[in-house]
C-alpha cells in the first residue's frame, strides 16, 4: 500500500485552534530553563524540549519568540534545563508568566556553569548555546550539554490536552 493512497491532501490553511488541539494529544514533559543574567536568576517554563544527539551531547528546546526571558538567557550563552516532577505545578505556573521575580521565596542551588538548579527537580542539564534557528513563532535552540544529573525518583510532571497530567500510580 502506498502512502499516497492513505494520506489526504493538505490544501489550504491550517486552523490554529485545531492545530493546538491535535498536537495537544501528544503528552510532553515540562521543564524550567534557568540562567543567571546581570547577576540575577531568570527562567521560563518550556514544554518543547528533547534530546538531539549523543555525540556531541546536544538537546533542543523551542522558546516562543514573544518570550522576554529567552533573549536575556541567549545573551548569557549558558542555561540549565530543570526537568519538573509531578509536584511542581505551582513552579511551572510561576515560570510560565512574563515579568516579576519568579525566584521570590525559592531557594535554589547552582549548576556547574552557575545557572539556578531548582529544588527537587527530576533531573538537570547544564548547557551552553550551540546554535539557534528560526522556527516560525518560536526559536529552535540547540544546547550543548556539559554536565547533567538525575537527582529524584519522583514521577514527571506532564502536559496533555492543555492541562497538567500525571503518570499512573504503580
Amino acid at each position: 500500500m502506498s502512502l499516497a493512497n492513505t494520506v489526504p491532501h493538505m490544501g489550504g490553511d491550517i486552523d490554529p485552534r485545531k492545530f493546538r488541539d491535535v498536537l495537544g494529544q501528544f503528552c510532553t514533559g515540562l521543564t524550567v530553563v534557568t540562567s543567571m543574567t546581570d547577576g540575577a536568576p531568570t527562567g521560563f517554563t518550556c514544554q518543547s524540549f528533547s534530546s538531539l544527539s549523543l555525540d556531541p551531547p546536544l538537546v533542543v528546546l523551542c522558546p516562543s519568540k514573544s518570550s522576554t526571558t529567552w533573549p536575556r538567557i541567549r545573551n548569557s550563552g549558558r542555561f540549565c534545563i530543570n526537568i519538573l516532577a509531578d509536584h511542581h505545578e505551582t513552579l511551572s505556573d510561576r515560570f510560565a508568566v512574563s515579568g516579576g521575580d519568579k525566584f521570590t521565596d525559592i531557594e535554589f542551588g547552582s549548576s556547574p556553569n552557575g545557572s539556578p538548579l531548582l529544588p527537587d527537580a527530576l533531573a538537570w542539564l547544564d548547557c551552553t548555546l550551540h546554535a539557534e534557528y528560526d522556527g516560525g513563532d518560536h526559536s529552535i535552540v540547540v544546547g550543548r550539554v556539559h554536565a547533567l544529573d538525575a537527582v529524584s525518583d519522583s514521577r514527571p510532571l506532564l502536559f496533555h490536552r492543555g492541562r497538567y497530567a500525571r503518570t499512573a500510580e504503580q
